[in-house]
């Protein structure tokens, strides 16, 4: 990466749609020098982006990306960022792993009501050939 980049540059590095840098910006989590109209993103702005990325594949909420990424900036240690943001993973882990066990309830609930629909399916058709049968053996 270059020291600064254009918005179109930045889009292009990190696979964004300059929309998306624009979202970034107006919610606070990059602050472009401009230059006439062109907005100049710093080293500053683009370790910040990387890490609002980072936290969005994360799954973290836009608040909690902010706290973390404005800790960053005035953290004289790492070791309060760092707290904060093992906090907020384990939030992140225990709502995907709720996540999963809802998912694998579901999933046995449908499989409860294939195995029932089979047999009614099962039965519907021995009584209908049953019934076949007993048309059959009176017509004659």
């Amino acid at each position: 990466m270059n020291e600064t980049q254009t918005i179109t540059e930045l889009a292009r590095d990190f696979g964004v749609t300059t929309r998306a840098i624009r979202f970034w910006e107006s919610h606070g989590l990059v602050s472009p020098a401009r230059e006439g109209g062109n907005r100049i993103y710093s080293k500053r702005d683009q370790t910040r982006l990387k890490l609002a990325l980072r936290g969005k594949r994360l799954g973290l909420s836009l608040a909690e990306i902010k706290d973390l990424i404005d800790m960053y900036d005035t953290a004289e240690d790492e070791s309060s960022q760092l707290l904060s943001f093992l906090g907020a993973l384990a939030q992140r882990r225990a709502a995907l792993e709720q996540q999963r066990d809802d998912i694998q309830a579901v999933l046995k609930e449908i499989a409860r009501f294939e195995r029932q629909c089979r047999e009614m399916l099962k039965s519907d058709e021995a009584a209908a050939a049953g019934k076949k049968r007993s048309k059959t053996q009176s017509a004659r």
